[in-house]
């Protein structure tokens, strides 16, 4: 049954990417390569895979992983998550809302930031005192383990998938 609603599951979810695909049309001019650009991309995600496999030496447990240990400062952890509000999907997502949906989407955007701390006011602590980081590991925790996992890296894989595309356009945009 997992196995079904899974591959269901992915087939929904890619399948209306590829029927929003639009053709290119007209003439198509080829821009010249920017070797500088390729450079420093380069550089950047060698730099990035770098630092990720110097972090992994020092994680030991899920304690290290998702929270360093408890050792990270507000000051850092404000920078976090400013870095997840300030991306390129979600300014582009709340932009397009607000031009496909006028002050409805305009309220929806003040909603966003709003809600965000409400939900971890309410949330943090009963996971904090569970032991838990997750939704997947209070779920797990309380109902079937394989099912419930399962069922959460699919839909975390949906979510980000569109994220990633938001996130792919606003970095085209940039280069």
């Amino acid at each position: 049954m997992i196995r079904r609603l899974s591959a269901a599951l992915g087939l929904a979810t890619f399948a209306p990417t590829l029927w929003a695909a639009d053709a290119l049309t007209g003439a198509v001019q080829k821009q010249p390569l920017n070797i500088a650009a390729i450079v420093m991309f380069v550089v950047f995600v060698a730099f990035t895979l770098y630092i990720t496999y110097w972090a992994s030496k020092k994680n030991k447990t899920a304690s290290d992983y998702y929270s360093a240990g408890g050792k990270i400062t507000g000051f850092q952890n404000g920078l976090a998550i400013a870095g997840d509000y300030m991306s390129a999907a979600s300014f582009l997502g709340i932009s397009a809302l607000v031009y496909t949906s006028g002050y409805d989407g305009l309220i929806y955007s003040i909603g966003f930031l709003v809600g965000w701390p409400i939900i971890l006011f309410l949330i943090a602590e009963r996971l904090r005192n569970l032991g838990k980081y997750t939704f997947a590991d209070v779920a797990s925790y309380r109902l079937k383990q394989k099912e419930i996992r399962t069922l959460s890296a699919c839909g975390s894989l949906v979510v980000v998938a569109f994220y990633l595309i938001a996130q792919m356009v606003g970095a085209g945009k940039l280069i």
